[in-house]
């Protein structure tokens, strides 16, 4: 059997550059996150990052060193196992984080108040992380962990992860009390939440598709309406054999609303299925001009 081989494309300067930048400013404001938010009220983040808090508590010693160090070993792994590109941008957000968090140590918090500290915190922290996700890398080891146990286990990279944040923001009742463990599962929460916003974008796309025996002036009405271009696939009926033609299209999750409008108006009976999309890349994603 021949073998092809994939040649990868180098990444131009200007593309270098902008990963760099990003990763750098998520980096910053996960530092931001940690050191003026969360630390200082005893409130901890999941992974690595948690354990990391926990021990510059119980040590003393500064957060950035433990960040560090803690992480280093899943750099390697991550290089062998995920990529010499993902291990170089993790490796950047990870030394950054470290130095600035460094720093920040002596900045007298911004609040004493454990709710606005797990509520900012969560929120700056998640964008952070979000930035250097989008722009190929971690700052915390224990994805790394979860891909490699992905391919051992029956659980999934999301199971895996969850399981350890588990155990160590339970770990913080121990350390911190309490209440701080629930601000931290609070904090977690934002931030998690933060991250999808941060990687997907506020402008969430939504993919549709839509069968209606009234299809091309649903069509019509979709371009003319909602400036919005549409696709027209062929399908047949598993249960009657019937030809039908399937429209499919995508809009922004602000779009959805008047796009279901627009259906009902001319169709009630017509199927409709909605689905969120993380990235829509190529074609003609532009909305066309309604006069």
């Amino acid at each position: 059997m021949q073998e092809y081989k994939v040649a990868h494309k180098k990444l131009t300067k200007a593309k270098i550059l902008k990963r760099a930048f990003f990763i750098i400013l998520g980096s910053i404001l996960m530092a931001i996150g940690l050191e003026i938010f969360l630390v200082p009220n005893q409130i901890i983040d999941g992974g690595i990052v948690g354990i990391s808090i926990i021990l510059s508590h119980l040590t003393g010693m500064k957060l950035g060193i433990f960040l560090f160090v803690l992480n280093l070993p899943f750099l390697i792994l991550g290089y062998k196992q995920i990529g010499k590109t993902f291990a170089l941008s993790t490796l950047l957000g990870v030394t950054v984080m470290s130095i600035v968090t460094s720093f920040l140590h002596p900045v007298p918090e911004l609040t004493e108040d454990p709710l606005l500290a797990a509520v900012f915190g969560g929120i700056i922290l998640g964008i952070g992380v979000g930035m250097v996700i989008r722009y190929g890398g971690s700052l915390d080891g224990t994805e790394i962990i979860a891909i490699v146990f992905n391919k051992r286990l029956p659980f999934s990279v999301g199971e895996t992860v969850m399981f350890f944040n588990i155990f160590i923001l339970g770990s913080a009742g121990f350390v911190f009390g309490w209440d701080r463990a629930m601000y931290s599962l609070m904090a977690y929460f934002i931030a998690f939440k933060m991250i999808d916003v941060t990687i997907q974008g506020l402008d969430e796309s939504r993919s549709v598709w839509i069968i209606s025996e009234k299809h091309r002036e649903i069509g019509d009405a979709l371009l003319a309406r909602l400036g919005r271009g549409v696709t027209y696939l062929n399908g047949e009926g598993a249960y009657t054999g019937d030809d039908k033609k399937v429209i499919f299209c995508v809009v922004t999750r602000l779009e959805e609303a008047k796009l279901k409008s627009i259906i009902e108006d001319i169709d009630e009976a017509a199927f409709l299925a909605v689905g969120a999309i993380n990235n829509v890349k190529g074609g003609n994603f532009k909305k066309k001009d309604i006069h």
